[in-house]
This record gives structure tokens, sequence and C-alpha cells, in this order.
């Protein structure tokens, strides 16, 4: 039997180890609106000098940004997407999707999203190109693949929450709480692969119970899973419709963990796709011309969200 001191490894944890921190996403998403030299950067997300420098340091060491000299004397840089910082585009189009459809808060800032390719303004969605459909997670098989493994799990147990000046600057502010939080990614990767009961997702990821229970407790109150009871007082975690809406995110992200962090045997995890069983092509499409959307491709434009009512709140 596996050691419960080491949890099932999968693309969307690797994925998670370099992007599902808070600070992190803070600065990708100021890097995709324009903010590239430091002190722009450190406007634009709020963040505190030292923590600033060491996520740049981090994603500079991913892979995801390079540093590059704009001026020579006195030298100066600045942080430019490299060609794997780029393939966090659908991801990041995911997480705006899920905020744009979930998210309670009142006021903020919004994109006005438009392809070039038919000039429309657009919505991302989450498509399988192998047919062409809109994907739903309740269509989608799990299998393991030949690159499973096992790894010891090394993180605070400790979420990290933004301030308010953060989030009011911010695209993402719902959203970001759960990705920027690794033990809340990997409780849902346990439910979305049919892990449901507490045992099952303790052994599934080797949290402390503790620390479990309190992940569990949170996402219920965030509305993303419920309880239902079982049979002899028991009950397990069901994913909600905000929960199963989340499943996009973690798809993109799953699809960036495979590109750049499969191991020599294969992925991880197989995916199917409806019940002809054919394999799932995920991609990011445009909701006019449905064709997969690239950064190369979309224009902007940031506008302030109008505070929600009663009436447009749902």
């Amino acid at each position: 039997m596996q050691s419960s001191k080491f949890i099932r490894t999968c693309s969307i944890w690797r994925a998670l180890e370099v992007v599902g921190d808070t600070a992190v996403l803070l600065i990708l998403e100021a890097n995709w609106i324009g903010a590239r030299r430091f002190d722009d950067l450190r406007e634009r997300t709020g963040l505190l000098q030292s923590k600033l420098s060491d996520r740049l340091k981090r994603l500079v060491a991913a892979g995801v940004l390079e540093k590059v000299r704009y001026v020579d004397a006195p030298p100066r840089y600045e942080y430019r997407m490299t060609r794997k910082g780029l393939d966090l585009y659908w991801p990041a189009l995911m997480m705006l999707r899920w905020e744009r459809r979930w998210s309670q808060r009142s006021g903020g800032l919004r994109l006005k999203l438009r392809h070039r390719l038919c000039g429309q303004v657009f919505e991302p969605v989450p498509t399988c190109l192998t047919c062409g459909d809109e994907i739903d997670p309740r269509d989608v098989d799990w299998a393991e693949g030949p690159g499973v493994g096992w790894m010891a799990p090394l993180y605070s147990r400790r979420r990290q929450q933004r301030n308010s000046g953060e989030a009011e600057s911010s695209l993402m502010v719902d959203v970001a709480q759960i990705t920027g939080d690794r033990w809340a990614g990997l409780v849902l990767r346990s439910i979305f692969t049919g892990l449901r009961r507490f045992d099952e997702i303790h052994r599934d990821t080797a949290m402390a119970t503790n620390i479990l229970s309190e992940r569990l407790s949170w996402l219920i109150g965030i509305g993303v899973i419920r309880q239902h009871e079982l049979t002899g007082k028991r009950f397990e975690y069901r994913l909600t419709e905000k929960g199963l809406d989340y499943y996009p995110v973690l798809l993109m992200l799953l699809r960036w963990g495979d590109r750049y962090y499969v191991s020599p045997e294969g992925p991880p995890l197989i995916l199917r796709h409806k019940s002809n069983a054919h394999a799932l092509d995920p991609a990011v499409t445009c909701s006019c011309c449905g064709q997969p959307v690239e950064p190369h491709d979309v224009t902007f434009e940031i506008l302030e969200a109008p505070a929600k009512t009663p009436e447009n709140a749902a």
C-alpha cells in the first residue's frame, strides 16, 4: 500500500508548484495587461518589494518570465513572457471566465476581449478540438497514465490571502484564492477524479487531517463543494455547479503541466471524452468563430465593472 506521507502526482500538481501562489498570479495578471518593469509591477500588484522580488526570481527560474535589459547605462530591466509563460494564457482565460460567472464582489475591473480573426468581442469557451463540443466535466473520464507517480508534499499549512488593496486592482480575486492554494487544488483534483470521501481524499493528498478538514470547510463555505449524506451517518463531498465550472481551470493547468513537466514514461493522466471515449483535446476557443484563441490574436480593453445589484448578481 502507498504510504500516506506521499501524494499522487499529476500535471495539475506540477503546474500548481509554479503558479499555485496568489502573489505569482497577481504578477502574471499584471504582466498580461502590460506591466513589465519592477516599479510598474509593484504599483499594479500592491505587493511588498521583497515579496515581488522573490516571486519574480521564482518565475524567471521556472522559465515563465525572462529578465531583459532595455537600457544599458544605467542598466534597467523588464520582465517578459517566455513561450512557456505565454502558454499559461488558456489557464488564465479559464480563470477569468470563472471569475466573471461566480465572483460576488462589487466593482473592480473587467476585460473586454476582441478576437482579431473574426473581429468580434468574445467569451472564452473550453472546447474539445476532437469533436468541437464545449467541455463538460460530466462527459470526461479520467484514468491513470504511464507517468503517474508519488512525491512528498512540502507546502505551507496556511492559505494565502490577498489584501483589500490587491483585490481592488485585480481582475481575478475569488478564483485566485482557489488557484493560489495548492492544497485546495489537490482536494478538487481528488473529487474530480471520483474520490469523494474524507478517507479517500486523505490517502490521495497525504494532507494532515486538520488541514484537510479546514480546506473542505472552506470550499464548502465558498460554495464550491457540498456534503452529501450517505447511509450510516457517513457522507461524501460533491461538487456544486460552481465547483464543476472550475474544471476548465484545472484542465488547462493539466494541459500546461503535460507540455512542460511530463515524465519520460508519458502523461500521468489520460482523458477520454463522451460515450465513444475519443481522446480529449482541450483548447480555449472564441465564442463567436469557434477558433482557438492565442495571445497575439486577442486585443483587450480594461473596463470598470458595475457594482452588482440583487437584479444582476445571479
